[in-house]
């Protein structure tokens, strides 16, 4: 039996903003838009053809909280393979975003950045 994650919907504020510089920051388009939960909401899909994140915009969002890795059933971070690793922290730098925790480790490297909703992203680059 094979699985594979096929996508995570995440809560955003502005479903647009974060779509557009995700696609900037990593070359993915959308896969789909449209209204969401009744009405209430609009979500855009966000990726590749493989995988990609639902974009979750509801009618009023709250701000967002930086994950403590304490509370059970919160979203820690997302993870992304990236094939350059130094072309991409240019990019996400170049979004306004501040990378930190940068390691070393095999097989690969590493990064971390916080976008505006507080969502935590590890980008991963493997030898």
């Amino acid at each position: 039996m094979m699985a594979r994650l096929e996508h995570a919907n995440i809560t955003v504020r502005d479903a647009a903003s974060t779509a557009a510089w995700l696609g900037r920051a990593f070359g993915w388009g959308i896969r789909w838009e449209g209204s969401a939960m009744n009405e209430e909401g609009y979500t855009i899909h966000m990726g590749t053809d493989a995988d990609y994140l639902a974009l979750y915009q509801p009618k009023s969002a709250k701000g967002g909280v930086r994950p403590d890795y304490l509370t059970s059933g919160q979203l820690n971070h997302i993870g992304i393979v990236v094939d350059d690793l130094d072309a991409t922290e240019i990019a996400v730098r170049a979004e306004g975003y501040e990378p930190h925790s940068h390691q070393d480790y095999e097989p690969g490297a590493r990064f971390y950045f916080y976008d505006e909703n507080e969502i935590e992203y590890e980008i991963v680059a493997y030898d």
